[in-house]
């Protein structure tokens, strides 16, 4: 969305410069110095290496041509370097935008940068921004999504911020499966099928079925011991 929005700037088309440009993974948009990544690496032998801001562009990853196409005075690395609600203010006007960040505000991501990469997100943070991306496509009809545990390993607070997800999924019409254990997101469901009564070789029946309401009130369900409706 942001290369897009830069590469449709006066002075961007002024210097043809493409939305592949506005990228510091693509040659000819990156600084080559650094390689786009801000930073180098200097060997001190019987050390561990020293990693330091890259000389030629002071760590803003582009090379001068990029930096020079600047929307609402800032350019795509002062851009990259703000959280995504330190920018929402800048971007009134383009709608796509917005409602992009709107969502990721909505579900408590507003505090990550644009230019933070995935493999610095937790399991949480990355289950809900999967999430969201699928609540921003385009609408192509009713869709079935099938989760396996989606809680698995998170905080509780990143749990409620999933259910909101959830229930945004199943709001726009589409329908989720969950194999879960998580007592929360059991409560939260419209309909629960219980399968034991135990594990292993004791289980694989079906128990209960029904609402959660229903479960708990369920002699047989081992679940319903553990819902709070």
């Amino acid at each position: 969305m942001l290369r897009n929005l830069y590469a449709r700037l006066p002075q961007a088309k002024e210097r043809q410069l493409t939305a592949k440009h506005f990228s510091f993974n693509t040659e000819g948009g990156r600084c080559e110095h650094c390689q786009g990544l801000g930073y180098v690496f200097i060997n001190m032998h019987f050390l561990p290496d020293l990693e330091v801001v890259c000389p030629v562009c002071p760590g803003k990853r582009f090379n001068e041509e990029v930096l020079a196409v600047h929307y609402q005075g800032l350019s795509i690395s002062d851009i990259l370097d703000l959280s995504i609600q330190e920018s929402l203010p800048l971007f009134q006007g383009q709608r796509k935008i917005v409602s992009t960040i709107e969502l990721l505000l909505e579900v408590g991501l507003g505090y990550l940068q644009w230019e933070q990469t995935l493999t610095t997100l937790s399991g949480g943070e990355g289950q809900r921004l999967k999430l969201a991306k699928e609540l921003n496509k385009p609408a192509k009809g009713p869709t079935l999504y099938i989760l396996d545990e989606p809680s698995s390993g998170l905080h509780p607070n990143d749990v409620k911020q999933l259910l909101v997800l959830l229930n945004k999924l199943v709001d726009a019409g589409h329908t989720v499966i969950i194999v879960e254990h998580n007592t929360e997101m059991i409560q939260e469901s419209d309909w629960v099928i219980d399968i034991g009564p135990e594990g292993g070789e004791a289980g694989g029946d079906i128990v209960a079925t029904g609402t959660p309401v229903q479960i708990a009130a369920n002699p047989a369900s081992f679940t319903g011991n553990f819902l709070t409706v």
